[in-house]
């Protein structure tokens, strides 16, 4: 009767095949654009707070429930049309304001991604010197 070895702790981690790559194998330029209920969230929670009132407040002005306006705010839950209107509403504004102001931040997201990427390159070109630094003595005003 063979008895049956077992496998040296080594020879199991060899075997292992990772789900997903490691954080350090991604690239560092690779940025993701944000998520809409995380925009959409981020506004309603700054335009309650700008007007110094509370979740409790709005959520019954809007008749939605204290949590679920809290996870909207915090971008875990999605919101219907119907909801935002009501969300908007209940901070006296229209929905076109609330998409407005997400547009715009979703602009600002995207031209700041462009920023870095522009950078990034310029500064991988200048041999790790950012272009400004390289070119003005790190000197440079803007207009």
């Amino acid at each position: 009767m063979t008895p049956h070895a077992s496998p040296a702790p080594t020879d199991l981690r060899n075997r292992v095949v990772p789900l997903r790559p490691r954080p350090e194998a991604q690239q560092p330029e690779q940025t993701r654009e944000p998520l809409l209920r995380d925009v959409v969230g981020g506004v309603l929670r700054r335009e309650r707070l700008a007007q110094e009132r509370t979740l409790k407040d709005v959520a019954e002005a809007a008749r939605i429930s204290v949590p679920y306006l809290s996870e909207l705010e915090r971008g875990r839950k999605e919101a219907s049309s119907e909801v935002l209107a009501a969300a908007a509403r209940a901070l006296g504004l229209g929905l076109g304001d609330v998409l407005s102001l997400v547009q715009q931040e979703l602009v600002a997201a995207r031209s700041a991604t462009a920023l870095r990427r522009t950078t990034a390159r310029s500064a991988i070109a200048l041999g790790g010197r950012s272009a400004t630094a390289g070119r003005y003595g790190g000197l440079c005003l803007a207009a």
